[in-house]
């Protein structure tokens, strides 16, 4: 049976490895201040249309999202997130360990708005007893696998640009988001309209790895890295991948073919009545299913993660397609599934 826990089970585009094959005896000097490293850095400038950006590379997700925390805020400044935000529920407390106050609030849909930041900030009284919300952090896709539009992200800027506050934006299913049908970004709009992103490789298709695009350079940057163990001796490995993820349009490629798989499964289980509990749009579906069914499920070997109970005899399930997920194991689960219904 097949895994539809996550998106980076497999290893890498085959691509990717080749590249990684290729280049595996070159020499070159570390930590990510070799040729092939500037090189992506400038293609990704390109990409971005952000000739003055800053790009880095960081191994994964947490990782970044704790070094860009703790360098961009003062001690006593805090991040606004929803509750489902992957710094509030899945980082065993990263960015409170920097010292850094995490501040909350419930987002049906795992999008934030300007209305629930300023809810947010009404509740802190600007003096110096209280932490002063300075970051707005946001993740495409969600966490609940919903994506954000270009409007949606303008209105976030403009609300940020009012209150002085920094928009973050965690890209680790960034490909998934840019090539949902409903999406209306670009990596250039993405770049425009944040003070930071990350490009996600380790979700879609490299090894390991997360591209930080800074759109303003931070002198000291590389400082917060080191001292966070972010700075990889063999930091050429990271351009490599990246390099090949990138040319010739490989990371959006992939990034659809998880999406149309993940798409085929929700079309195929809204033929059969199943609801979802948050829109299909992306390589994330949210599936409510009957208890009986989700055992039965595992009982036959399909691997997936359980979000929540939605009531004492239903379970929303999180099923994730990637950029390796075949047909015939979209197949094969939609046959089962309708075989226990």
């Amino acid at each position: 049976m097949y895994s539809f826990r996550n998106d980076y089970s497999e290893g890498a585009h085959p691509r990717v490895l080749e590249a990684l094959t290729k280049t595996n005896l070159l020499q070159t000097c570390g930590y990510g201040t070799d040729p092939i490293c500037r090189e992506t850095a400038d293609l990704i400038r390109t990409l971005c249309k952000a000739p003055q950006a800053d790009v880095h590379f960081l191994v994964g997700g947490t990782q970044t999202n704790q070094v860009v925390v703790a360098a961009l805020l003062a001690p006593y400044e805090a991040v606004i997130s929803t509750h489902a935000a992957h710094v509030n529920t899945h980082e065993t407390g990263a960015i409170e360990a920097t010292g850094h106050k995490v501040c909350d609030v419930f987002a049906p849909d795992g999008k934030l708005t300007p209305e629930l930041v300023e809810s947010v900030l009404a509740q802190h009284n600007g003096t110096e007893h209280m932490v002063l919300p300075r970051m707005v952090y946001i993740s495409d896709t969600t966490e609940m696998g919903t994506v954000y539009t270009k409007a949606e992200l303008t209105a976030l800027r403009r609300c940020c640009d009012q209150h002085d506050l920094l928009l973050y934006l965690d890209g680790a299913r960034l490909g998934s988001a840019l090539t949902a049908p409903s999406n209306d970004l670009t990596l250039a709009d993405v770049a425009a309209l944040t003070d930071a992103f990350y490009i996600g490789g380790t979700k879609n298709g490299i090894l390991f790895g997360e591209a930080l695009v800074l759109s303003k350079p931070h002198p000291h940057f590389r400082w917060h890295m080191k001292q966070r163990g972010a700075v990889l001796a063999k930091g050429r490995l990271l351009g490599v991948q990246f390099r090949a993820l990138l040319q010739d349009g490989l990371f959006f490629d992939i990034a659809r073919h998880a999406n149309a798989q993940a798409q085929r499964l929700a079309e195929g289980m809204e033929a059969l009545g199943i609801p979802f509990s948050t829109p299909p749009v992306s390589n994330q579906l949210f599936v409510i299913l009957q208890n009986e069914t989700v055992a039965r499920l595992q009982e036959l070997g399909y691997e997936f993660e359980t979000d929540h109970e939605v009531d004492p005899a239903h379970t929303c399930i999180r099923l994730v397609t990637s950029w390796a997920t075949p047909d015939q194991a979209v197949e094969d689960f939609l046959r089962d599934l309708k075989g226990i219904l």
